[in-house]
């Protein structure tokens, strides 16, 4: 009697156990999604830093979208060309070879050279900082050095030196995520051929400039007067280099009188 009470019990939940298998079995056959094979392959290929330069969420997402969407096999800023060429090669498209491109930071106003004017104990975070009498240092358009830009950066790219952000141009995949970061605007993607750049974004006149930061640009026109492709042009008081004119002479950098030309 006793046995029959177990046993009667434990037919009957096994059964309902191979019944709801089997039924499952049969719903997963009927409501299966078959995945492409290429997004796979392609998301394989990617470096897996999901940094967003692609624009989407991650590789994984890149990777669906290519295959699905239709988006463009040449997006990935860090696998670069060579990357592009084998998804291109498993989506039967041909890539052409682009311009490497690199984050560059338009500001050398170090802590010796840029007037500070307060002293900033809080979160670091530029954005909050400069909401705060629009940061430390006097020059409001200059680096704010907290480093809101290194902490969102995949690939240890990007450093604090001496209070102001510096690119490893080496380990830099230009994936744009210190530039969305940045709020001061002066992070720039730029060719990385083009090794000239004018190291500062102030926008004041010459004398009020030099009294803020002592390598910022005075806006003297001597750059633009000696380039002899007329690449560099003061606008708004501040030196800007066009790279389609750029040939890399170097004479802009030779030229400035306070070396903030590279």
């Amino acid at each position: 009697m006793y046995m029959k009470e177990i046993l009667i019990p434990a037919i009957i939940l096994a059964s309902l156990g191979l019944i709801f298998g089997i039924m499952l079995g049969i719903f997963a056959k009927i409501f299966m999604v078959k995945k492409d094979e290429r997004t796979e392959k392609i998301e394989e290929l990617l470096p897996g830093a999901n940094c967003g330069g692609c624009g989407y969420a991650g590789c994984g997402g890149y990777a669906k979208a290519i295959v699905e969407n239709g988006a463009s096999v040449s997006l990935c800023s860090a696998g670069g060309t060579d990357t592009a060429r084998k998804i291109g090669e498993i989506m039967g498209v041909t890539v052409e070879e682009s311009e490497p491109m690199v984050a560059r930071v338009f500001c050398k106003g170090a802590t010796d050279k840029a007037n500070i004017k307060l002293k900033y104990k809080g979160t670091e975070d530029c954005f909050y900082t400069k909401r705060m009498a629009g940061g430390p240092k006097e020059c409001q358009y200059g680096c704010i050095g907290l480093g809101s830009c290194v902490s969102v950066c995949k690939f240890d790219a990007i450093h604090i030196i001496d209070g102001v952000a510096v690119v490893d141009e080496d380990k830099c995949t230009a994936c744009g995520a210190c530039v969305k970061k940045c709020v001061q605007g002066i992070i720039r993607i730029v060719p990385k051929s083009k090794s000239h750049a004018v190291l500062c974004s102030n926008h004041d006149k010459g004398a009020v400039a030099k009294n803020l930061c002592k390598v910022s640009c005075l806006g003297c026109k001597i750059c633009e007067k000696n380039c002899p492709s007329e690449a560099v042009k003061v606008e708004n008081n501040l030196a800007v280099i066009d790279y389609e004119k750029c040939t890399n002479c170097g004479i802009c950098s030779e030229k400035c009188p306070k070396k903030i030309i590279i």
